[in-house]
């Protein structure tokens, strides 16, 4: 049996108004054999037919057992087109798949002077005191005759929601996402066929500040980027007879004031709906009290389709109490840190207000929290119009919390009325890990919760007080356990491009993407190496060279920015760093470890030097990978004579230090063994704890797990008391924080100024679990899961650990068990790729898989004794192996 699956478009299934050129497919196979690898693939692709009839590329039978990635070669693509596209395979068992079930792509708008609409905003931001409410915008039109098919394609200045016959068009939210506006902004395309009715129509839209012009950054800042939200929309109707409608946003749509009073991300929303305009997107509404809406003059090349993943609703949480405070207050209690918001249902008389606050934690005394969100309000106001029951939730602001505070509601407060609408990017969930003890399961769940929460548009640090912007540094730490828990593939590639559009004249990084901050918030170690180590990462684990090939300028510009600074081009010792950001091994009232700045900068301008240079081969970049090899062999040499005593001796005596050292390879392989046993060292003193901060964590317990010190790993991991991962858990958690001690062991706090309960660097260890603990990895050369290493790394302390991880030629499983003195490893491998499988402690006599010895075994090409225990090569299939432990 051989079939194809998952037909994938860019990443995506069945995306529309794409303004990719050459788009790129990917597919799984089915096959219930072992060893079973693809051969030739044949790709069709027929434009606007789905019996692929009008064929504008057909690749015939390619001989390749490449299954992800393949990009068109056909006929050039034209706007606002339907592609079908089919696939057949061959394995190499003589199987023959037959056709797929076509998927299709959709072009957008793919030459900018096809924008023929005009920027068109509301008088309201006229007047200082009208500039929060977010206007209405509407047009009615008609149409004549049957339509065949019906595209808005629309952006805006700021946020925007749209309707048809007063029904939402879609379900995205905080559309057109946030981007570097001035240089890059997204459009949306939506397919509006069955929204349109025979005569009369009418389409509106609503418009919010959002990152564009709202409140950003902390200092109250607004205005970033304009002062004016504003929509630009076209909708084309195509009929059955080929003729066209082009309905768009120009002076003759009519605006007004509406219910929304004031919305913004960090302060919340006030709705009024005794000032709702019942039908207002509904054909026949009468506007003639409403103005003209105004044209603004805007650039409509810098617009670009849909990239990311959409931001939608997820999930549903209900409150699972209602806690009565010692300050006599009504809080309800979500059980969960989520970001979102509530929607609710109420019935009161008009006038009558309901009031919700928004917050993480309740203090040691169990009262209501908010100091730590700093200016950021996160209130919900809404004015009942007092006609029965009322049902509302927010357009444009989202809140971090699992506690909200009632403040006013008329009635009984009863917890069916209020339900938690948990957001973020729409990236599916590929990843899954688990274990004997359950302090680690919650962890994992606490990580994933952290991504869902910050993974909003862009990689936030954190999603509740006055800052939310994409640091640069946090994502980098995060972005490998991110590939394991969810596709951010393309949620990647977006903020990459934002990174490369906003970096500096110089080519500095911003410590922000998209970049917000003032004019010397560039370049810090750690946080602008984000250039080379995420696109990196994306290639490695999605085998995406694309991506590579888009940032390889901004990753060139990076390494040499570095180059430039100072007086040595082989060490960076100048400039503001945030160095080890929140080590335990920090001064008083310093937010920076003790491993001096240079130390790091030094290490991660080798890192990213690296990384450049390996990047330049992968594209056959032949003179740059000499010159980046030679420069990062030289960057070595200096770091070694700067940092490293001849006696193997690192001039800081940190746990980071030790950990970027061997991390990154700084030191000669006859000090490996030295600098290891300092770190072990280090962290016996620390009574077996880290003192780690954001750089030196991610990689603490890999390096321990490499140099022979994997029990020690263990022992971090499962640590409850104060610091570690799990002591957080004690104190129920249920996000990543910020600090070790965001809450202390008294349940007082760790500061007001800046403490996040909802903060994913440290969920960095998830990389570990899945690449260690449980063995799940790529290989270095045939990336993206092609070639599959599970390596588990059984420790003290765990009975059994499962991960399972959706790559993008299928579910990879590694799942063990030891009992007593055996060990049972259970091994998925998806169709058309190869593994390596290393039985930890193992004795090639005693090893059986599924009862057979290896040798009689199917899907097994090799197998042979090793240091680490029994090394096996095998093709696709599920695999069980038992042994005795020796």
């Amino acid at each position: 049996m051989l079939k194809v699956k998952k037909l994938r478009c860019e990443y995506k299934k069945n995306p529309l108004g794409i303004d990719v050129l050459s788009p790129r497919f990917s597919w799984q196979l089915e096959s219930d054999g072992r060893g079973i690898m693809q051969t030739a693939y044949q790709v069709q692709v027929s434009k606007g037919d789905d019996t692929f009839k009008n064929l504008v590329w057909d690749t015939g039978i390619v001989n390749s057992d490449k299954s992800a990635h393949i990009e068109y070669e056909g006929e050039a693509l034209i706007s606002r087109q339907r592609y079908y596209y089919r696939i057949m395979v061959w394995d190499n068992k003589g199987n023959v798949s037959g056709w797929s079930e076509p998927g299709f792509f959709e072009t957008g708008l793919l030459d900018k002077k096809e924008w023929k609409a005009e920027w068109i905003t509301s008088s309201i931001y006229d007047d200082a005191q009208t500039s929060d409410i977010c206007p209405l915008l509407r047009k009615d039109f008609s149409t004549a005759g049957k339509v065949r098919s019906a595209r808005v394609y629309a952006t805006a200045l700021g946020l925007y929601e749209l309707y048809i016959n007063g029904s939402r068009v879609s379900d995205h939210l905080f559309t057109p996402g946030w981007t570097s506006y001035n240089k890059r902004l997204q459009y949306q395309t939506y397919d509006v066929t069955e929204m349109l009715k025979d005569g009369n129509n009418a389409i509106g839209a609503v418009l919010g500040n959002g990152w564009y012009k709202g409140n950003l950054v902390w200092a109250g800042n607004k205005n970033l980027y304009g002062d004016k939200a504003a929509l630009l929309l076209q909708l084309h109707v195509t009929y059955e007879d080929g003729n066209e409608n082009l309905i768009l946003s120009d002076g003759s749509w009519k605006t007004s004031s509406g219910p929304i009073l004031m919305s913004e991300i960090y302060h919340g929303e006030t709705y009024d709906a005794r000032l709702e305009k019942e039908g207002w997107s509904m054909a026949g509404y009468d506007d003639s009290s409403w103005e003209s809406a105004a044209i603004l003059q805007h650039p409509k090349e810098i617009l670009v389709a849909q990239e990311n993943v959409p931001v939608r609703v997820i999930q549903e949480i209900k409150p699972i109490n209602i806690i009565n405070t010692p300050k006599g207050e009504a809080v309800l209690d979500f059980g969960q840190n989520m970001v979102g918001w509530v929607r609710f249902e109420v019935e009161g008389p008009e006038g009558a207000e309901v009031v919700l606050r928004h917050a993480e934690v309740l203090d040691k005394d169990g009262n209501f929290y908010v100091d730590n969100l700093r200016s950021a309000k996160q209130t919900i106001r809404y004015i009942l119009k007092g006609t029965g029951r009322e049902c509302y939730e927010p357009h444009f602001t989202f809140q971090g919390f699992r506690y909200v505070k009632i403040e006013s509601y008329p009635g009984d407060i009863m917890l069916e009325n209020f339900t938690g609408r948990v957001i973020h990017s729409d990236m599916e969930t590929t990843g899954s890990f688990t274990c004997s003890n359950e302090l680690v399961n919650q962890l994992q769940h606490n990580i994933v919760w952290g991504q869902k929460g910050n993974f909003l548009d862009v990689p936030t640090d954190c999603p509740q007080r006055d800052e939310r912007l994409g640091w640069t540094g946090d994502a980098q730490m995060f972005i490998r356990t991110a590939c394991f828990n969810m596709n951010v593939a393309s949620f990647f590639a977006k903020w990459l491009r934002d990174l490369s559009a906003d970096q500096s004249e110089e080519k500095g990084v911003p410590h922000v993407i998209p970049h917000v901050l003032d004019d010397n918030s560039y370049s810090s170690s750690a946080w602008g190496d984000a250039a080379t180590i995420c696109p990196w990462t994306i290639y490695t684990c999605y085998g995406d060279k694309r991506i590579l090939e888009e940032q390889y300028e901004s990753m060139k510009h990076w390494v040499e920015y570095i180059r430039r600074q100072g007086d040595d081009e082989y060490l960076w010792n100048t400039g503001f760093h945030f160095g080890d950001w929140l080590g335990l091994d920090s001064k008083a009232d310093s937010y920076v470890g003790a491993t001096p700045v240079d130390f790091i900068a030094t290490a991660y301008y080798a890192y990213s030097t690296d990384i450049l240079a390996k990047t330049a081969k992968v594209l056959g970049k032949w003179e740059d990978a000499a010159e980046y090899e030679e420069l990062y062999k030289n960057i070595i040499v200096s770091f070694r004579k700067e940092f490293v005593t001849p006696n193997g001796r690192l001039a800081s005596p940190t746990q980071t230090a030790h950990v970027l050292a061997l991390m990154f390879n700084l030191v000669d392989a006859r000090d490996r063994k030295r600098v290891t046993r300092d770190l072990v060292k280090l962290i016996e003193q620390n009574g077996y704890h880290l003192t780690t901060g954001f750089v030196g964590t991610p990689y603490l317990c890999h390096v321990l797990s490499q140099n022979g010190h994997n029990d020690i790993a263990y022992k971090l991991l499962l640590q409850t008391d104060y610091p570690s991962w799990l002591y957080q858990i004690t104190k129920g958690a249920t996000t990543i924080w910020e600090h070790w001690d965001g809450i202390k062991e008294d349940g007082s706090f760790w500061s007001k100024d800046m403490n996040s309960f909802n903060h994913y660097a440290y969920g960095s260890i998830g990389d570990w679990l899945y690449r260690s603990v449980a063995g799940i990895n790529t290989d270095s050369e045939m990336t993206g899961y092609k070639r599959i290493h599970i390596t588990p790394k059984p420790g003290p302390g765990l009975e059994f650990a499962e991960a399972k991880l959706e790559s993008m030629y299928g579910r990879v499983e590694s799942a063990w068990a030891i009992s007593e003195d055996s060990m049972k490893l259970k091994v998925c491998i998806p169709a058309n790729t190869t593994a390596v499988v290393v039985l930890p402690s193992a004795d090639l006599s005693g090893v059986l898989e599924n009862g057979k010895r290896l040798k009689d075994a199917g899907g097994i090409t090799s197998y042979e004794q090793t240091d680490e225990g029994v090394r096996i090569q095998l093709g696709s299939g599920d695999y069980e192996f038992t042994y005795s432990l020796v």
